[in-house]
Protein backbone atom coordinates (compact mmCIF):
# COMPACT_ATOMS: atom_id res chain seq x y z
CA UNK A 1 0.00 0.00 0.00
CA UNK A 2 1.06 3.77 -0.81
CA UNK A 3 2.68 5.24 2.22
CA UNK A 4 1.01 8.79 0.87
CA UNK A 5 -2.43 7.55 0.27
CA UNK A 6 -5.14 8.86 2.27
CA UNK A 7 -6.64 6.50 4.62
CA UNK A 8 -9.36 6.51 7.25
CA UNK A 9 -10.25 4.59 9.93
CA UNK A 10 -14.52 3.61 10.89
CA UNK A 11 -15.18 1.57 14.28
CA UNK A 12 -18.14 0.05 14.85
CA UNK A 13 -18.35 -0.32 18.82
CA UNK A 14 -20.39 -3.65 20.03
CA UNK A 15 -19.90 -6.98 22.28
CA UNK A 16 -19.14 -9.66 20.62
CA UNK A 17 -21.11 -12.88 20.19
CA UNK A 18 -24.64 -13.75 18.79
CA UNK A 19 -26.37 -12.88 21.72
CA UNK A 20 -25.00 -9.24 21.41
CA UNK A 21 -25.72 -8.85 17.77
CA UNK A 22 -29.22 -7.13 18.05
CA UNK A 23 -28.48 -4.92 21.21
CA UNK A 24 -28.50 -1.36 21.90
CA UNK A 25 -25.05 -1.72 22.85
CA UNK A 26 -24.44 -2.56 19.36
CA UNK A 27 -25.67 -0.15 17.14
CA UNK A 28 -22.60 1.50 16.14
CA UNK A 29 -21.57 -2.52 14.93
CA UNK A 30 -25.18 -2.55 12.75
CA UNK A 31 -24.62 0.64 11.21
CA UNK A 32 -20.90 -0.40 10.30
CA UNK A 33 -22.26 -3.88 8.75
CA UNK A 34 -24.83 -1.85 6.39
CA UNK A 35 -22.16 0.58 5.20
CA UNK A 36 -19.73 -2.76 4.40
CA UNK A 37 -22.43 -4.52 2.95
CA UNK A 38 -23.22 -0.99 0.76
CA UNK A 39 -20.18 -0.98 -0.55
CA UNK A 40 -19.57 -4.74 -0.64
CA UNK A 41 -16.45 -5.15 1.92
CA UNK A 42 -16.38 -7.91 3.81
CA UNK A 43 -14.51 -8.59 7.13
CA UNK A 44 -12.01 -11.04 8.28
CA UNK A 45 -9.94 -11.75 11.22
CA UNK A 46 -6.34 -9.58 10.79
CA UNK A 47 -3.25 -10.69 12.58
CA UNK A 48 -3.23 -10.23 16.39
CA UNK A 49 -5.35 -6.95 15.85
CA UNK A 50 -8.16 -8.09 18.25
CA UNK A 51 -10.64 -7.44 15.35
CA UNK A 52 -12.16 -7.82 12.11
CA UNK A 53 -10.75 -5.69 9.41
CA UNK A 54 -12.38 -4.72 5.94
CA UNK A 55 -10.51 -2.93 3.76
CA UNK A 56 -11.40 -0.57 0.51
CA UNK A 57 -10.48 2.46 -2.10
CA UNK A 58 -12.10 5.52 -1.26
CA UNK A 59 -11.84 8.23 -3.60
CA UNK A 60 -8.40 8.87 -3.49
CA UNK A 61 -7.44 6.89 -0.35
CA UNK A 62 -8.13 3.90 1.40
CA UNK A 63 -10.35 3.64 4.27
CA UNK A 64 -10.40 0.36 6.63
CA UNK A 65 -13.84 -0.82 8.89
CA UNK A 66 -13.30 -2.14 12.16
CA UNK A 67 -15.26 -4.77 14.68
CA UNK A 68 -13.03 -4.80 17.76
CA UNK A 69 -13.76 -8.19 18.67
CA UNK A 70 -12.61 -7.29 22.17
CA UNK A 71 -15.95 -6.49 25.20
CA UNK A 72 -16.67 -3.23 24.75
CA UNK A 73 -14.61 -1.99 27.47
CA UNK A 74 -11.97 -3.30 25.79
CA UNK A 75 -12.52 -1.43 22.70
CA UNK A 76 -9.28 0.55 22.86
CA UNK A 77 -6.59 -2.24 22.35
CA UNK A 78 -7.98 -2.86 18.95
CA UNK A 79 -8.73 0.45 17.69
CA UNK A 80 -5.06 1.65 19.08
CA UNK A 81 -3.60 -1.43 17.35
CA UNK A 82 -5.40 -1.02 14.09
CA UNK A 83 -4.40 2.55 13.80
CA UNK A 84 -0.91 1.87 14.77
CA UNK A 85 -0.16 -1.32 12.15
CA UNK A 86 -2.06 0.86 9.30
CA UNK A 87 -0.64 3.92 10.35
CA UNK A 88 -3.86 5.85 10.51
CA UNK A 89 -3.93 9.67 12.76
CA UNK A 90 -6.58 10.36 15.24
CA UNK A 91 -7.99 12.73 13.60
CA UNK A 92 -8.72 10.35 10.43
CA UNK A 93 -10.82 7.57 12.93
CA UNK A 94 -14.41 7.52 13.08
CA UNK A 95 -16.09 5.56 15.90
CA UNK A 96 -19.65 5.08 15.87
CA UNK A 97 -21.18 4.33 19.31
CA UNK A 98 -24.78 3.94 20.98
CA UNK A 99 -25.63 6.81 23.05
CA UNK A 100 -28.36 6.56 25.82
CA UNK A 101 -28.41 10.74 26.28
CA UNK A 102 -29.49 11.05 23.13
CA UNK A 103 -33.26 9.93 21.90
CA UNK A 104 -33.48 6.79 20.18
CA UNK A 105 -33.10 7.70 15.98
CA UNK A 106 -30.56 10.96 16.72
CA UNK A 107 -27.40 11.06 15.33
CA UNK A 108 -24.89 13.51 16.30
CA UNK A 109 -21.21 13.82 15.04
CA UNK A 110 -18.55 15.02 17.38
CA UNK A 111 -14.98 15.86 16.25
CA UNK A 112 -14.01 15.37 20.32
CA UNK A 113 -15.62 15.12 23.48
CA UNK A 114 -15.85 13.26 26.46
CA UNK A 115 -16.49 9.68 26.83
CA UNK A 116 -19.81 10.46 28.85
CA UNK A 117 -19.70 7.44 30.70
CA UNK A 118 -19.91 4.76 27.27
CA UNK A 119 -17.07 2.25 27.97
CA UNK A 120 -16.12 1.34 24.44
CA UNK A 121 -15.44 5.35 24.43
CA UNK A 122 -13.56 5.56 27.56
CA UNK A 123 -11.23 2.51 26.78
CA UNK A 124 -10.17 4.17 23.26
CA UNK A 125 -10.02 7.44 25.24
CA UNK A 126 -7.38 5.30 27.55
CA UNK A 127 -5.65 3.34 25.21
CA UNK A 128 -5.01 6.48 22.35
CA UNK A 129 -4.04 9.00 25.23
CA UNK A 130 -6.60 11.32 23.90
CA UNK A 131 -9.99 12.57 22.98
CA UNK A 132 -9.10 13.96 19.68
CA UNK A 133 -11.25 11.50 17.73
CA UNK A 134 -14.10 11.66 15.50
CA UNK A 135 -17.13 10.09 16.55
CA UNK A 136 -21.03 9.43 15.28
CA UNK A 137 -22.99 9.22 18.28
CA UNK A 138 -26.35 7.19 17.85
CA UNK A 139 -29.42 7.50 20.38
CA UNK A 140 -30.59 4.75 21.58
CA UNK A 141 -32.49 6.27 24.50
CA UNK A 142 -32.98 6.29 28.23
CA UNK A 143 -34.42 3.33 29.89
CA UNK A 144 -37.89 4.42 31.46
CA UNK A 145 -36.84 2.03 34.32
CA UNK A 146 -33.86 -0.29 35.40
CA UNK A 147 -30.30 0.37 35.29
CA UNK A 148 -28.38 1.52 32.12
CA UNK A 149 -26.06 -1.29 32.01
CA UNK A 150 -29.00 -3.51 31.70
CA UNK A 151 -30.71 -1.57 29.06
CA UNK A 152 -27.78 -1.38 26.52
CA UNK A 153 -27.26 -4.94 27.03
CA UNK A 154 -31.16 -5.82 25.65
CA UNK A 155 -32.56 -6.14 22.10
CA UNK A 156 -34.58 -3.05 20.67
CA UNK A 157 -38.22 -3.54 20.76
CA UNK A 158 -40.21 -4.51 17.80
CA UNK A 159 -40.80 -0.69 17.36
CA UNK A 160 -37.60 0.53 17.62
CA UNK A 161 -36.39 -2.50 14.78
CA UNK A 162 -38.54 -1.69 12.79
CA UNK A 163 -36.54 2.10 12.24
CA UNK A 164 -33.20 0.38 12.54
CA UNK A 165 -32.84 0.24 8.56
CA UNK A 166 -33.67 4.10 8.61
CA UNK A 167 -31.15 4.94 10.89
CA UNK A 168 -28.56 2.66 9.12
CA UNK A 169 -29.07 4.49 6.23
CA UNK A 170 -28.86 8.05 7.43
CA UNK A 171 -26.28 6.72 9.32
CA UNK A 172 -24.29 5.51 5.99
CA UNK A 173 -25.15 8.81 4.30
CA UNK A 174 -23.21 10.71 7.03
CA UNK A 175 -20.18 7.97 6.85
CA UNK A 176 -19.69 9.01 3.26
CA UNK A 177 -20.06 12.37 3.65
CA UNK A 178 -17.48 12.10 6.51
CA UNK A 179 -15.64 10.00 4.10
CA UNK A 180 -15.53 12.26 1.06
CA UNK A 181 -14.99 15.46 3.29
CA UNK A 182 -11.62 13.61 5.18
CA UNK A 183 -10.30 12.28 1.45
CA UNK A 184 -10.97 15.57 -0.09
CA UNK A 185 -9.68 17.93 2.50
CA UNK A 186 -6.43 16.12 3.39
CA UNK A 187 -6.02 15.61 -0.78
Amino acid sequence: MDSESQKALIVGLGNPGKKYDSTRHNLGQMVLSAFAAKHSLSFKKEGDLKGEIAKGNWKNGKVFLLFPTTYMNLSGQAVRKTMSFYKIPADEVLILSDDAALPFGTIRFRKKGSAGGHNGLKSIEESLGTREYHRLKLGIGEPAVGYLEDYVLMPFTKEEQEKIPEITTQAVNFIEEWLFHEMKEHA
